[in-house]
């Protein structure tokens, strides 16, 4: 009797840590790219939380689903949980009208996350054409993807297409890796931001291709920690941290690199950019190293009277952005614009420590001619090896800087007054 009792023991605990494995179709999914499957991924996420301490996984086999919103796959969960979607597309219906809230899809307070292939596409072809949805409390814009309080996770093989707003935000999350990350939207797409963090600690961004109307990768306040490397980014807006000091109470942003990245077509390459007349902040530890720039216009920025409006002159006192230990280091290739390095940093709290090492850009403009040109303004920065072009100083106008970026309103489609109205800012 006693080894009977035993034996079922045995059971009970192999069967209790045995993996989960939900495929969606059990649940009722049809995959005929029409039917609404998002109840079906709803009941299969909930089975796959609850499944206990060891791995669970929710399998989207492939084929084309329709999953209209909202998706909300909370936690926490009992285990790591796998959402494993090779060879699967998973498609938001077009209309903005079924959106009630500003995401597609949300992945919330779960630890040990793991997303494997999968190609959502947002079909955001209409809501580009509504440039005023977001003057509208009744239009919402909707992010593909959203992770929220989410850590100790990856994301692999994940695409993202034609999303009506960013294509991906991470906030609030803490050591979490994406790689072989796809984001494309054409570059007259409106806010497709391919990749937004903010209030973030630890996130890698690794082997990614990004292709969007807007920024490729945007980094908000409370961003720590953060490594994008090897990423191929174009068109767009480049890889920006910021903009700043909009809002009171930010975040410091500290530690973030930017590494062996090549830059195509963008309207700017790689910047950092505050408000004026801003509340008191600082980013710090902030290094851009080894990337190339293929016809990229303000292929180094530091702008600390960027405005998203017409207005700037208007803006009063200088920035209270705090930017100290930044470096430019070996960044090569072509400027579409003129001024190919700018540092205009703030006239009341100017930058420290900047450092500007090896860097090889030539103009290629075919109107104006001539080299290209290296301005800076209320800082010193740290010039080390050989440099093309050579540093100049020059007295600043903040506001030439803005003229400079209408000059290539016609190639990428820029929107001031979207940018204004952007929820990241």
């Amino acid at each position: 009797m006693g080894k009977a009792i035993c034996f079922l023991f045995l059971i009970a605990m192999v069967s209790r840590n045995h993996a989960i494995v939900v495929d969606i179709k059990a649940k009722g999914a049809k995959g005929d790219g029409k039917t609404d499957d998002g109840p079906a991924l709803d009941k299969a996420w909930r089975e796959a939380c609850a499944g206990g301490p060891s791995p669970s996984s929710v399998l989207i086999q492939p084929g084309t689903y329709m999953v209209f919103p909202p998706i909300q796959f909370s936690g926490p969960c009992k285990g790591p949980v796998e959402i494993k979607a090779i060879g699967a597309t998973i498609k938001a219906p077009p209309e903005l009208a079924r959106f009630k809230s500003d995401e597609w899809i949300l992945f919330e307070r779960i630890d040990r996350l793991t997303m494997i292939g999968g190609t959502f596409d947002g079909q955001g072809h209409e809501a580009w054409k509504n440039p005023k949805c977001g003057d509208n409390d009744n239009c919402h814009l909707p992010v593909n993807l959203r992770f929220s309080l989410v850590k100790n996770s990856l994301l692999k093989d994940v695409t993202s297409l034609n999303s009506k707003f960013f294509h991906m935000s991470l906030h609030g999350c803490d050591k979490t890796n994406l790689d072989h990350i796809t984001a494309a939207a054409p570059a007259d797409s409106d806010n497709t931001d391919g990749v937004h963090i903010k209030h973030v600690n630890g996130i890698n961004i690794t082997n990614s291709n990004i292709k969007t109307g807007d920024d490729c990768v945007s980094i908000g306040d409370g961003s720590k920690n953060v490594h994008l490397e090897k990423l191929t980014c174009g068109p767009g807006h480049g890889i920006s941290i910021g903009s700043l000091g909009k809002y009171a109470n930010e975040k410091p942003v500290q530690g973030i690199w930017v590494k062996n990245c090549t830059i195509t077509g963008t309207s700017n390459g790689v910047r950092i950019k505050t408000w004026p007349n801003s509340p008191p902040g600082t980013a710090t530890d902030i290094h851009f190293d080894d990337i190339i720039m293929n016809n990229v216009g303000n292929p180094i920025l530091i702008d600390q009277e960027y405005c998203a409006s017409r207005n700037c002159k208007k803006a009063g006192a200088p920035s209270k952005v705090k930017i100290s230990n930044v470096s430019f280091k070996k960044i090569r290739g072509t400027s579409a614009t003129k001024v190919a390095l700018k540092i205009a940093c703030s006239q009341g709290i100017p930058c420290d420590n900047i450092e500007v090492s090896d860097i090889n850009l030539t103009y290629k403009g075919a109107k104006e001619g001539g080299a290209a040109i290296f301005e800076c303004s209320n800082v010193k920065p740290k010039v080390i090896g050989k440099n093309i072009p050579p540093q100049e100083s020059v007295d600043y106008d903040p506001y030439d800087l803005l003229l400079s970026h209408m000059e290539l309103k016609k190639r990428d489609d820029f929107q001031w007054e979207d940018e204004k109205r952007k929820g990241k800012y």
